[in-house]
């Protein structure tokens, strides 16, 4: 995700201390970076893309003069990473500063309007409107916080913003929802920040501010509001005694687990979409004679239950791929019918470039869906969405796979509306089940941990597991096998349920652990009989369930319940307990969770 750092002082330079900032928000992933400050009533800014260090050999980020500032490292969400899409924003009369962190959904409505009204754009982020509302709204004679909080009140979607302004050169404006945003109180200044990690050397104290609340700060003081009501809010800071590598984690041991643990913020972002897009999108797959889901690794898991999504909601057939596989298996029946949609969290998978390619020079329509804006996959797809789900430093990918089901379950959704093959009711319980995941996420990894801590120890030294599901849950199952096998380096099988008297069930004795994924499904019964068969071998039978399932509980060894959600979106809430394990069971055998070997975060060779 994005990186803010704002400061403000009495009397010293700001500069040196947003660049050491800016550099300890380095790990969150980035682009580009920049930098305003303002001194004796003039804005200075500085941007371009590029690494912090060589973004500021070229401009000096330390000569920049004044005693209140605000910096950013950009991860692109809108437009391509270029000088021009860097932070920070400014308005027509370059009088005010932005930064901006998340995603604001209406900018399209609010562009066009700013447009008629005369306002010249020169970017195309979502986060300049921001600077040019605020203009709007002082031109009608407001002050900076009269405008700020009318400019709040207009957005829809995610944000964190940090704003100066030269007509009053002594305060940040600070507005926060659905994205991280927290002041550090300091005896000689003031800081805002995506994270305490970029000003953890200077203060240890922080008050971290909520949903729906802007604050004023100043080089003494800071004030919060909410923005509903415009009433004052008294929050005490807090003492943080992390160091500066806790800090970078949010207080998490490791990167993957803090990511795991993200999930419902980035669900939260996955479900905002662009409607125009989106319909573009729908609209391609509508059209297309053949259609591919092509994936590597967990994005084909990913695939693997969208095609299940397509066929129960939209009734649209899709074919879920390998992409390593793709040439030699479905290469000659390419032709322009085809349409092809391919998920890559880096945009960048070699495997999937490599068929992209081949399909392309046969006239096939290439879409996608990927998590870095101006990655290849966006470059050359004919249309494509973006996950939103920010950087993932821990290579196992845990959060970029829950916000590829959420991105695909909505198209799938779109699908069927454009489709018409179910009943409106049926869309109407999808949508709103769809909605409800972030909460329900939250709730399951707060209720599991524990158990599957307990599951890691009782199963720490197994030779082998056993994953098996049936339907959509079979794409949990190899997720699943996945991530154990990724962090924990246990041999896994992974396998249809149905297929389990086919090769697996021979390997099969006494003390195996056999997890079995049992949403209250269709295919409930048929499993049952395949737990039998593995119990009856001697397999202990580890089951993933309903919390209210009391049969499958009876028949469990160890069992994990989780609340009732839509079928076709199980693999986002059973997918937690595994991701879980397979973390803890990394951390019980004295491995490095973030670095597991041998594995790269984007495979860049065929």
């Amino acid at each position: 995700m994005c990186g803010i750092i704002g400061c403000v002082t009495e009397d010293k330079f700001v500069a040196s201390i947003l660049y050491k900032s800016l550099k300890r928000l380095e790990y969150r992933g980035y682009d580009s970076a920049g930098m305003a400050t303002i001194f004796n009533g003039i804005l200075y800014v500085k941007k371009d893309q590029g690494k912090i260090d060589e973004v500021n050999e070229r401009l000096n980020f330390n000569n920049m003069p004044g005693n209140i500032g605000i910096a950013h490292t950009r991860w692109a969400t809108h437009g391509a990473p270029s000088k021009i899409n860097a932070h920070p924003h400014t308005d027509c009369g370059n009088k005010l500063a932005v930064v901006h962190n998340g995603v604001i959904e209406n900018f399209i409505e609010l562009k066009k309007e700013l447009l008629d009204l005369g306002h010249k754009f020169v970017s195309k982020t979502d986060t300049e409107i921001v600077a040019h509302l605020l203009e709007e709204n002082f031109k009608n004679g407001e002050n900076f916080f009269s405008a700020f909080i009318n400019t709040v009140k207009r957005l829809s979607g995610s944000y964190a913003l940090a704003i100066i302004y030269v007509g009053e050169p002594d305060k940040i404006l600070v507005a926060k929802q659905d994205m991280p945003l927290l002041i550090g109180v300091g005896d000689e200044c003031m800081f805002v920040a995506s994270d305490a990690s970029a000003f953890i050397d200077e203060t240890n104290k922080a008050v971290i501010l909520q949903n729906g609340e802007v604050a004023v700060i100043t080089a003494k003081s800071y004030e919060i509001y909410r923005v509903k009501d415009g009433a004052k809010v008294t929050r005490n800071p807090i003492l943080l005694n992390w160091t500066l590598e806790m800090a970078e984690k949010q207080g998490f041991p490791h990167y993957t687990l803090k990511e795991i643990f993200e999930q419902p913020l980035t669900i939260k972002s996955a479900l905002r979409l662009q409607d125009t897009y989106a319909d573009l999108l729908t609209e391609f797959l509508d059209r297309g004679e053949k259609i591919f889901l092509l994936a590597a690794g967990t994005s084909y898991n990913a695939c693997l239950a969208t095609s299940y999504m397509f066929s129960k909601l939209a009734r649209l057939t899709a074919y879920p791929v390998i992409a390593s596989e793709f040439i030699e298996n479905y290469g000659h029946s390419i032709d322009i019918g085809t349409v092809i949609l391919a998920v890559s969290q880096s945009g960048e998978t070699a495997d999937v470039l490599n068929a992209l390619e081949f399909a392309r020079l046969r006239a096939a329509t290439i879409l996608g869906i990927t998590n870095v804006v101006g990655s290849t996959l966006t470059r050359i797809s004919r249309a494509y969405l973006l996950q939103n789900a920010g950087p993932e430093i821990g290579v196992a990918a845990t959060k970029t796979f829950t916000s590829q089901l959420v991105v695909l379950a909505q198209l799938a959704l779109r699908l069927a509306k454009k489709r018409g093959k179910i009943a409106q009711y049926e869309m109407d319980e999808f949508r709103d089940r769809l909605y409800e995941i972030p909460d329900v996420v939250s709730q399951v990894l707060e209720e599991v941990k524990k158990p599957v801590q307990e599951l890691a120890k009782k199963y720490l030294n197994s030779k082998f597991f056993l994953f098996l599901g049936r339907g959509i849950s079979t794409a949990t199952a190899f997720e699943g096998r996945l991530k154990i096998m990724e962090l924990s380096y246990i041999p896994c099988i992974a396998y249809p349920a149905g297929e389990s008297k086919h090769g697996p069930i021979s390997v099969v004795e006494s003390g195996v652990p056999a997890f079995f994924i049992c949403p209250k499904d269709e295919t409930r019964k048929a499993i049952i009989g395949n737990i039998e068969e593995m119990k009856a071998r001697g397999a202990k039978a580890i089951i993933i369930g309903s919390k209210d399932d009391k049969e499958l509980m009876e028949i469990s060894d160890d069992y994990i319940g989780l609340p009732d959600i839509h079928e076709l979106l199980s693999p986002i809430i059973y997918i937690l307990p595994f991701q879980l394990l397979a973390y803890y069971l990394a951390i019980e055998r004295g491995l490095d969770p973030d670095k597991p070997r041998n594995l790269a975060k984007s495979v860049t060779v065929l």
